[in-house]
């Protein structure tokens, strides 16, 4: 399949980044399903993408003519047959649950036309994991957007991570998909958990979730000596809150679970769990470390603990 033949795609799971990157294929004229197994996700899922696309009017970065027609080329289904329907590019953005996210390669190996490719938005687990269970692993490769996927007209970095049985044909297509939508592709020479970005950023995440576990410093103080040194506008636990406290959970639960020697990883988790069983899942629930949508750390004076 050439590049020209992608029209079609298909997102499985209606979450945070399900939404963004759905938006992302849109506004470059692709036609989009988002599937999700929760009817109610999906109408969450397409009230965030209209008020994105709002927020996109506002601030005068596309017209209304131009989100009329990226909204026009989103739909949702809860059937699973419903959107494999002439699929020609899948990108599954469901929870980092090994167990899960081979259910719906496996389930979807069987609904999908056979040239459609198959990829995964995994952050931390390896595309061969779940090879077999595409039914099409030369067909098959982890296509990782970072979290602002959604702000489309700014490019942003894609990285693209084969794993030893993906095809040629299928690197060269996800590079030029990738590009299309505006988007700086990196391609992993192999197999990495974490790709590049989270590779650097992810122990920076540990550590800041370590010295407040452990009590040396409180969540804010963690984000302001973050942002007042590095200069960004957003710190450790604003990003966890930006990523989903479950998703974070997800991963370093995987983690505990596999150096099961190192007990603050166990710590780690188990602080974050507390927050997901409260339903505070960060800025995709309204409420994580901080409130949304106008969390103290976007406030001015919040570096030097004065903001209101």
């Amino acid at each position: 399949m050439k590049i020209d033949d992608v029209r079609r795609v298909l997102i499985v799971g209606a979450g945070i980044m399900g939404q963004r990157i759905g938006l992302q294929c849109a506004t470059h004229g692709y036609n989009v399903v988002l599937y999700d197994i929760a009817p109610k996700m999906l109408d969450d899922a397409m009230n965030h993408i209209k008020a994105y696309a709002a927020q996109f009017i506002d601030e005068r970065r596309l017209t209304q003519r131009e989100a009329n027609a990226t909204l026009s080329r989103i739909t949702s289904t809860s059937k699973p047959d419903e959107a494999a329907d002439q699929a020609d590019l899948l990108i599954e953005a469901v929870p980092e649950d090994p167990k899960l996210k081979r259910r719906v390669f496996a389930q979807f190996s069987k609904l999908c036309p056979p040239h459609a490719i198959f990829t995964t938005n995994t952050s931390t687990l390896l595309p061969s994991m779940f090879a077999k269970a595409t039914g099409r692993p030369a067909q098959f490769a982890a296509l990782h957007f970072n979290k602002t996927a959604w702000d489309v007209l700014v490019a942003n970095v894609v990285e693209i991570m084969p794993h030893p049985g993906t095809s040629h044909e299928t690197i060269t297509l996800l590079l030029e998909f990738a590009k299309r939508l505006g988007q700086t592709p990196f391609l992993l020479k192999k197999e990495k958990s974490g790709y590049i970005i989270n590779s650097m950023q992810s122990p920076a995440i540990g550590e800041a979730l370590t010295l407040v576990v452990n009590g040396f410093a409180s969540v804010e103080d963690v984000d302001r000596a973050w942002m007042g040194v590095s200069k960004m506008p957003i710190g450790p636990f604003g990003m966890l809150d930006d990523v989903g406290l479950d998703t974070a959970w997800h991963a370093t639960d995987n983690s505990a679970k596999k150096y099961f020697f190192i007990r603050q990883l166990r710590k780690n988790a188990n602080f974050l769990k507390t927050y997901v069983d409260k339903g505070h899942l960060g800025v995709k629930s309204g409420q994580g470390f901080y409130a949304y949508p106008n969390p103290a750390f976007r406030r001015p004076g919040f570096i030097e603990g004065t903001e209101r």
